[in-house]
């Protein structure tokens, strides 16, 4: 549940024929699989399948590659993966901190940027990077970023683009994907490692057809009815007693506040999110603990939500691209993913 209106980029409500053409969908013709995932990033999907074998197609989309570099980026390169490798991370990791330098810096430490960003990885000290000085040290900035990426819930099963922007939070979420073969032939060469795609661990169970058609009907069967916080129904609910009421009536007993309802099922990547499971904003996408509010996913890009007060429970777009949705979506009832 959440006890603070959440800034909404679409607040568009869905026509009355809208609903009722949801519902028939679900109630009257049975589960329909929908498209699923909407993200619009040109990353790959769980197990990265976008990313290039050895050896082929290692140039960057950007139509740079490491010939291109002069010393001073070659020798940044160089900084970033001995600081990432002496703290244990992994070769993706490695990797998705290339990727990030270069889109931000062009993998030049340069004193620079908008408003107060700085240094290869273009931090903030007003953003609580660390001090301008810090900042402009490349064994500090790439420390800090690979801290706060190994931070991320399942950061590696995450593309690169997705992984590198819930760490940024650019304002061009997609620019990172395009030095993702430049940054792979950074790794091959500067340290004689192969990097690994995105470890494919394995995903969320699929819920039973009807357990989900059960859940997406009682939500829509709710649509227009006030929100009030803390409520759980039968005429008013908050988000998260829209999504507790849902699931019970599938026979799937939820956590009563988003929080705790991120983890009660599998995580996928919403990108690759299925009709069923359950959507998140948080203030920190990169941090569980900042969750203050829960959607519905009922695929084909559309979500049932209870927003906020003054509003009533709808159907409207999934906004894939706003700031606070949590990279990861919860399948309800299945198993935590294992690595």
């Amino acid at each position: 549940m959440t006890a603070l209106r959440p800034l909404r980029p679409l607040r568009l409500l869905v026509p009355v024929v809208a609903i009722a053409a949801a519902l028939g969908l679900f109630l009257g013709i049975g589960f329909i699989a929908f498209q699923v995932g909407g993200g619009t990033s040109s990353g790959g999907g769980l197990c990265n399948g976008d990313f290039p074998p050895v050896g082929v197609g290692l140039g960057s989309r950007a139509g740079t590659t490491i010939g291109d570099l002069s010393d001073e980026q070659r020798s940044n390169a160089a900084t970033i993966i001995s600081v990432a490798r002496d703290m244990g991370a992994p070769p993706r990791a490695w990797l998705i901190a290339l990727a990030t330098a270069m889109q931000e810096s062009t993998l030049r430490n340069i004193n620079y940027g908008d408003r107060d960003s700085l240094g290869l990885f273009q931090q903030r000290p007003s953003q609580g990077w660390g001090s301008p000085s810090q900042v402009t040290d490349p064994i500090y900035s790439t420390r800090i970023f690979i801290q706060r990426l190994l931070q991320v819930p399942g950061w590696d099963q995450l593309p690169v683009t997705v992984a590198a922007q819930t760490v940024q939070r650019s304002a061009f979420p997609d620019a990172y994907a395009k030095w993702e073969g430049l940054a792979t032939q950074l790794v091959e060469q500067l340290a004689n490692v192969v990097p690994s795609p995105a470890r494919c661990a394995p995903s969320a169970a699929t819920l039973p057809a009807g357990a989900v058609r059960t859940a997406i009907s009682f939500a829509l069967g709710e649509v227009g009815k006030p929100y009030v916080w803390g409520a759980t129904g039968p005429n008013t609910y908050d988000c998260s007693g829209l999504m507790l009421r849902a699931f019970q009536a599938a026979g799937i007993e939820l956590p009563r506040v988003s929080r705790d309802q991120f983890n009660a099922g599998g995580h996928v990547p919403v990108r690759d999110a299925q009709p069923g499971d359950l959507l998140f904003y948080a203030t920190d996408p990169s941090d569980p603990s900042t969750i203050h509010h829960v959607m519905l996913y009922m695929g084909d890009g559309q979500m049932v939500e209870a927003p906020y007060s003054g509003e009533s429970v709808r159907v409207q777009p999934v906004p894939w691209n706003y700031k606070e949705l949590v990279p990861l979506a919860t399948r309800p009832g299945t198993a935590p993913n294992t690595a």
